[in-house]
């Protein structure tokens, strides 16, 4: 007999039919709206297991009322939406998808690292009001990226696509993570600091570390008084890892330069929110893996895993705390 499913999101056709062939599925048909909070409820009641995407709280309440849930697959690399130790204690397996959007992520890290340096999205407000008049010698001016400094807070996977890209532009590069990674070291030519040595000599900060308990508010108003006024901030790892009230405060008052967002600690983050008032902050919808062909291989990735688990096979991306 085929294992039940609940999908919470409309996924690719030919993601949709691999599970169809392997599973009873039952799925939220909208893309742009998450499935409420008591329609999944009803949903997971009776199934075997559950495809969800990072907009759905998977926490022990939700677990209690899923008596049959054997497999949980996130279609994510992060997983802090799902109450992991809980399920694990009901004999639930976690599942993630690591490795197939790390290029695509650094891609779009450097993309806002380059696009707040150089004043993009505001030189482009410029132009299409029509407040471009003439040539002059400091219109629009911003930082370079050749050569400066770059701290990487986290070494992951996506830190190291992100510092091989760094090194294209002859950037000095700067790593703080919870152990050495002298491979990585050696191999792009590299260097660990401390986190205050970090925060006081890099030109652009890139948060690339996981949320935990630990790295919430990692980077707050004590972290923004060491930086640079000239620093620009980029966060595309998960909002709550920098406080966002600290980062406006820094803005404002110039203590740092500027900041490049793919995430926020409320998503979607509300149009009032006060970063979004800066010009120096460019800020996108968490978009860090969207290319159309990570997309896919996340979905493929998440139905994998999903399958593999409900069925005994060995699962690669258990996720464990």
């Amino acid at each position: 007999m085929k294992p039940s499913i609940y999908i919470t999101r409309k996924i690719p056709d030919g993601v949709l039919n691999l599970l169809q062939e392997q599973c009873h599925v039952n799925m939220w048909e909208e893309e742009d709206i998450p499935v409420s909070r008591e329609v999944l409820a009803k949903e997971i009641a009776e199934v075997d297991g559950l495809f969800c995407l990072l907009t759905e709280e998977i926490d022990a309440d939700l677990i209690e009322q899923a008596p049959k849930l054997k497999v949980i697959s996130n279609m994510a690399v992060g997983y802090n939406n799902i109450d992991v130790q809980y399920a694990a204690s009901k004999g639930i397996i976690v599942t993630n998808t690591p490795g197939v959007l790390t290029e695509t992520t650094a891609d779009l890290t450097f993309a806002l690292l380059t696009a707040v340096s150089r004043r993009i999205v505001e030189a482009e407000h410029f132009l299409q009001a029509g407040e471009w008049k003439t040539w002059s010698p400091m219109l629009l001016t911003g930082q370079d990226v050749f050569g400066a400094t770059l701290g990487i807070i986290g070494l992951g996977r996506i830190g190291e696509a992100v510092a091989r890209r760094a090194k294209g532009f002859n950037m000095n590069v700067l790593y703080h993570n919870r152990s050495r990674k002298r491979e990585a070291e050696e191999t792009i030519g590299i260097q660990y600091a401390e986190l205050e040595q970090l925060l006081k000599t890099s030109d652009f900060i890139c948060v690339l570390t996981p949320y935990t308990e630990e790295t919430r508010n990692l980077i707050s108003y004590e972290q923004f008084a060491l930086m640079k006024n000239s620093a620009v901030l980029i966060n595309t790892s998960r909002g709550g890892i920098v406080n966002e009230e600290a980062l406006y405060q820094a803005l404002l008052e110039g203590k740092i330069w500027g900041a490049g967002l793919d995430v926020f600690e409320q998503e979607p983050v509300p149009l009032d929110h006060p970063l979004l008032t800066l010009p120096n902050v460019v800020a996108v919808p968490h978009i860090g893996s969207a290319s159309i062909q990570t997309r896919l291989k996340m979905a493929k990735l998440a139905a994998e895993n999903l399958i593999n688990g409900l069925y005994g096979k060995p699962v690669k991306h258990v996720v464990t705390e």
